[in-house]
């Protein structure tokens, strides 16, 4: 299972068990991290549009876990209004400005890890771009078909969405 695909200036690449998203931002590679390394920050961009994170537990360190929900609240989204989706990661490897590296899964409220969902392994990369920022999003997921279901979930759409709100708190930030 191979397939590429570029959208709203998001490049993905799906190889076997592995999902890689890669965007770039206009905003140094320090920036770019800290957004990604601050709870403050997490909370203003993180999840799609239409959806507010609330931070529940945040260390950044190796071995520090994030808990968050994600809350939809655009009535226009239908079945997806007023819905939770709580997340837990465990940090495993951040070099500064560089590189972060965690397992992320669905959770609940209480940080429980969701049965029936897939837990993956994410590698962030922070490449300079001329200023900008190239970040690489690498995750690997156990099987191919624990990949299929995410994305079958939406997971790239909900990305790009995603992505799409960090530009804009990035500019804010400038």
């Amino acid at each position: 299972m191979s397939e590429s695909k570029v959208t709203n200036s998001v490049k993905t690449n799906v190889e076997g068990r592995n999902l890689i998203i890669e965007r770039i931002f206009d905003a140094p590679c320090e920036l770019v991290f800290k957004a990604f390394s601050e709870k403050e920050h997490l909370e203003n961009w993180w999840g799609p549009k239409g959806w507010k994170t609330t931070v529940h537990q945040f260390e950044f360190k190796p071995g520090g876990v994030w808990h968050y929900c994600m809350l939809c609240e655009d009535k226009n989204q239908g079945d997806f209004y007023g819905m939770e989706s709580w997340g837990l990661a465990v940090y495993k490897e951040i070099v500064e400005s560089e590189k972060i590296v965690y397992t992320d899964a669905f959770s609940d409220a209480e940080g429980n890890k969701a049965d029936g969902m897939p837990e993956t392994l994410i590698t962030m990369t922070f490449l300079d771009h001329d200023g900008k920022t190239k970040l690489i999003s690498s995750t690997e997921f156990a099987t191919e078909e624990a990949l299929k279901q995410v994305k079958d979930m939406g997971v790239v759409e909900g990305v790009t969405s995603q992505y799409e709100r960090f530009d804009e708190y990035l500019k804010q930030l400038q």
